[in-house]
């Protein structure tokens, strides 16, 4: 790891190694907080799953080319992005990190689920599109439990700054 930035002000508490204590982390709050619940993992699992099915082998169409392989893609993208939210951290050397990492995950994830949701705007037909979409919206409302996690994610970063202040 390079030199500390001390000269930094409330900078120094955010480095990893900090020799006066101040800021540091407590890596099993974090890794409780870090805990994702196994059944809204399942939820999400099948949610994504029924969603993935309806538009590879489902009868949704559209009237412009390319919407059907953009949505395909844009699914595999989420299923993607819940797997890497849902994934173990405890290979991420510091607990600062690992928050950082489940934030980023969340915030893709949605990003993901967004793009999907306007690519399957171009839909406008086929006998499962009724189906697709109330799988699409099963799937935002257990995407829609993610952000008290985060939530939790940045007040357990912000109070190590705060500390660091203090």
């Amino acid at each position: 790891m390079s030199e500390r930035p001390d000269a930094w002000p409330g900078l120094s508490a955010c480095w990893p190694d900090s020799s006066d204590g101040t800021g540091t982390m407590d890596s099993e709050t974090v890794k409780q907080a870090l805990v994702i619940d196994p059944g809204w993992v399942r939820l999400a699992r099948q949610a994504w799953l029924a969603s993935m099915e309806l538009a590879v082998w489902g009868d949704v169409k559209s009237s412009r080319l390319g919407v059907t392989a953009r949505v395909r893609k844009r699914e595999l993208e989420v299923g993607e992005k819940l797997k890497s939210l849902s994934a173990d951290r405890t290979w991420i050397p510091h607990p600062r990190e690992q928050l950082k990492n489940a934030l980023a995950s969340a915030l893709a994830l949605r990003d993901s689920l967004g793009e999907l949701e306007r690519a399957a705007g171009g839909l406008d037909g086929g006998a499962d599109l009724d189906a697709f979409i109330a799988v699409l919206d099963r799937l935002r409302h257990v995407a829609g439990q993610i952000p008290p996690l985060e939530t939790r994610w940045v007040q357990l970063l912000d109070s190590q700054y705060h500390e660091a202040r203090e």
